[in-house]
């Protein structure tokens, strides 16, 4: 039986290291008053009824349309289709526009 070469495991370490790069990301990594302003308001934002239900019948959709490897994305006109999870989540948009399909 031949031995088989082993390879030691290295960390990424650029993992983990990334900041925002937008202008507003780089305002309130400089500006804890207003960062802690910000998260006030996204925690009340987040816990309204209808930000809730929304957010619920997103989950649903997911669990009903479940197919491995598959997002339910959103569309421009509002439809939720289902889409390979690694092209749904790698569209940012080039240049910070929108590319929904």
């Amino acid at each position: 039986m031949a031995a088989t070469k082993k390879v030691p495991q290295r960390r990424n370490k650029k993992a983990g290291k990334s900041t925002g790069k937008s202008r507003s990301a780089k305002y309130l990594r400089k500006n804890k008053a207003a960062r802690d302003k910000k998260k006030a308001y996204d925690t009340a934002y987040h816990s309204t009824p209808a930000r809730k239900k929304y957010r619920a019948k997103l989950n649903k959709i997911t669990r009903k349309k479940s197919i491995p490897g598959k997002d339910v994305s959103h569309t421009k006109s509002g439809k939720l289709v289902r889409e390979k999870r690694s092209t749904n989540r790698a569209r940012n948009g080039k240049n910070g526009k929108s590319s929904k399909k």
